[in-house]
């Protein structure tokens, strides 16, 4: 899969647990959501997918082998392509006190504790899958402007190149003007 696979229709979750009946748990809850869940069982398994695809949300438990979720979350607040993917702290209710403060220093978006409240977890991944939505809007929307400026930019070359000749045709430059200013307002294309 792409990384421009996930489009505004759908955005992917990504999962990550080492824990069998905690993935099951997450799915359960986030099933209803209708978006693509992407499952992870380590720190390093989640760098993978980050790579490979984009998210509009990671839910990390904190403890797991190897890689925890701290130093997973700064990986991925390290790079670029994942820098501003939001994270959502899981943890047993035994955490130690300072786990929340060391999330939210990691770059964790939130953080919740175990057993969460169903209702509570969709709530908040709802709100982040709609952020991305609107940041991908967003971004096609700049898009279709850079295109748009990049049109412009060719109209305006050809009008200068015409307009140092020594003897420009003034039908065909007015012509051109006419079609400028259509793409300038939008009321038309060339």
């Amino acid at each position: 899969m792409s990384t421009e696979s996930s489009t505004d229709q759908h955005a992917n979750i990504l999962l990550v647990d080492d824990m069998e009946d905690n993935l099951i748990a997450l799915e359960a809850v986030l099933g209803s959501l209708n978006e693509p869940l992407v499952r992870a069982r380590s720190g390093e398994e989640a760098m993978k997918a980050l790579l490979r695809q984009r998210f509009a949300v990671v839910l990390l438990d904190i403890r797991m082998p190897g890689m925890d979720g701290f130093e997973t979350a700064a990986n991925i607040k390290r790079l670029d392509q994942t820098k501003d993917v939001p994270i959502i702290f899981l943890t047993g209710t035994d955490a130690d006190a300072g786990y929340a403060f060391r999330g939210y220093a990691t770059g964790a978006a939130d953080y919740l504790t175990k057993p969460f409240d169903p209702w509570v977890l969709r709530a908040k991944v709802t709100v982040f899958l709609d952020l991305h939505r609107k940041n991908r809007q967003l971004e096609r929307m700049l898009a279709q402007r850079q295109a748009h400026g990049a049109q412009v930019n060719a109209h305006l070359d050809t009008l200068e190149k015409q307009l140092a000749e020594v003897s420009p045709d003034l039908a065909q430059l007015r012509t051109q003007v006419r079609d400028l200013r259509a793409l300038v307002t939008g009321t038309g294309a060339p």
